[in-house]
């Protein structure tokens, strides 16, 4: 494999063909870093391939351009999001983008870090042609960064009665197939690849962590605000059928193919709304019930649930970094936090849960403090550590002596007087004057834990090691960030008594 060099443009050979990327900066100079978007890891889904498993792209011949993103899975306006997700239209939505400091080949064991994304959206939406993912960050401090597309909602994890389940998954695999396969090109080091991802990139991350299959892929995890799904193979089936009850057709490849992409979103939508149109009641059923689509326990690719087979050790030998913020879905509440202020709290926990009374006073008394900033904070916090903060510890308890290191994101936005749902994500990419940012964080968020946030990934991607103790079964300690951070014991003591729960 070749590589040459413009001042502005930058050719790469890849396992299927010659690609074109942009420099940003004069290349040799300090921080200069080539992006190399939209390249293709598999066939366009489309057409024979709808419902597929992903296909390896064919070679191409000549020089390919890799100057645009490249077409995502997200289609149309996503409207207001907390991180900018831009829709690309196009059939080719499985694609990579390449970062990359040093765009040369790199010899065996020379090679630069790599640091994998794969983006959250709730498994429906989201997209990786976000600024906020954008790796001159991680360029700059030595790392590769790698952004992968997959498919989204039915399309990618609809059951369908004989096509293969977790299409999306599959396409999880492939994109770490070819990230294995053509980063020494682009001058990284394939034995020594993280994947990392966010709210349910978080949850890809831990699902491929206790994934047999994805064994070797990658050698580091890092979760964020971690969402898994395994939904029960019960539910996947019967959420399919009603998909293609409403559609009209049968519940095959054949039937489901006659529904175009814009009708089969709105009918995923329609077919995963809750049963009960109560607000408190429609929470309760999400909080306890989990999402509707995501990876499901198929039996082949996935045989257990990511907990189950974390347990067990799968994953054990990989190094794991995972935590959440304190305060996730603290802004669901926020709009209707003068009205609640009146309402008791442990009234309100009745509505949002089916646990045990018992258990919710037990965590009223181990979230004392939290209960001062009113009715809607607590509710925030009840909501945020049943759906992430559990677990956190759960999956290091989990892996007994492997290596795993947790954190909590506790800087509080000025905007939500919350750690919210995404506000440690431009942090992490130390990207804080990127669009959207402020209405998320501020007008002034803290560039020193931004240089902290990111130094720690830096360091778990390049070392194995974020720099502070690691979690073990009796030395519980987590990494707090917050103005000042600190390393704190049993960091997860609020949400004990939901552990067992």
């Amino acid at each position: 494999m070749t590589q040459t060099s413009t001042e502005t443009h930058v050719e790469v050979d890849t396992m299927a063909g010659r690609v074109c990327g942009a420099w940003r900066g004069t290349p040799g100079a300090p921080g200069a870093s080539a992006a190399f978007l939209g390249i293709p890891f598999a066939e366009a889904p489309v057409d024979e391939l709808r419902f597929a498993a992903p296909v390896p792209h064919r070679p191409w011949s000549g020089v390919r351009n890799a100057l645009q993103f490249g077409a995502t899975a997200q289609r149309g306006d996503p409207g207001v999001t907390l991180i900018p997700e831009p829709s690309v239209p196009g059939d080719s939505i499985l694609n990579v983008n390449v970062f990359t400091p040093s765009p040369t080949r790199a010899a065996d064991g020379a090679g630069l870090p790599v640091l994998v994304w794969i983006h959250g959206g709730g498994y429906f939406a989201g997209s990786p042609a976000s600024p906020w993912y954008d790796g001159r960050a991680f360029n700059r401090d030595g790392v590769v960064t790698v952004t992968i597309s997959y498919r989204l909602g039915f399309d990618g994890f609809g059951w369908i009665a004989d096509a293969p389940m977790n299409r999306g998954v599959l396409d999880w695999l492939l994109a770490l197939e070819w990230v294995r396969d053509n980063i020494a090109a682009f001058g990284g080091d394939p034995s020594r690849v993280t994947i990392a991802g966010q709210s349910a990139g978080g949850g890809a991350v831990l699902t491929l962590l206790g994934m047999p299959r994805a064994q070797g892929l990658f050698h580091g995890a890092v979760a964020v605000s971690g969402a898994t799904a395994d939904v029960a193979p019960e539910r996947a089936e019967l959420l399919g059928r009603r998909v293609a009850e409403l559609a009209g057709v049968e519940p095959t490849r054949a039937g489901l193919s006659t529904v175009d992409e814009a009708r089969l979103i709105e009918l995923q939508q329609h077919a995963s709304e809750p049963v009960s149109n109560d607000a408190m009641a429609a929470l309760t059923q999400m909080v306890d019930d989990g999402l509707a689509f995501g990876p499901a326990i198929d039996g082949v690719l996935i045989t257990r649930p990511t907990r189950e087979s974390i347990g067990a050790g799968v994953g054990a030998h990989v190094p794991l970094l995972l935590g959440a913020t304190d305060d996730e879905f603290a802004m669901i509440f926020t709009a209707a936090a003068k009205k609640l202020r009146f309402i008791p709290a442990r009234f309100l926990l009745g509505r949002v849960s089916r646990l045990p009374s018992a258990v919710r006073r037990a965590w009223l008394a181990e979230n004392h403090d939290i209960r001062a900033r009113g009715t809607a904070a607590v509710l925030g916090r009840f909501v945020t550590d049943r759906m992430f903060r559990t677990s956190v510890p759960t999956v290091a308890r989990l892996r007994g002596d492997a290596p795993t290191w947790t954190y909590r994101f506790a800087w509080r936005s000025p905007v939500f007087d919350a750690a919210v749902h995404c506000v440690d994500v431009p942090f992490f990419f130390d990207c804080l004057d990127a669009v959207q940012v402020e209405p998320l964080a501020g007008s002034n968020p803290p560039q020193p834990l931004a240089d902290e946030v990111h130094a720690r990934a830096v360091a778990f991607v390049c070392d194995g090691d974020p720099g502070w103790p690691r979690y073990t079964p009796n030395r519980r300690i987590a990494r707090v960030y917050d103005t000042p951070s600190a390393d704190v014991s049993d960091a997860y003591a609020g949400v004990r008594s939901l552990l067992s729960a």
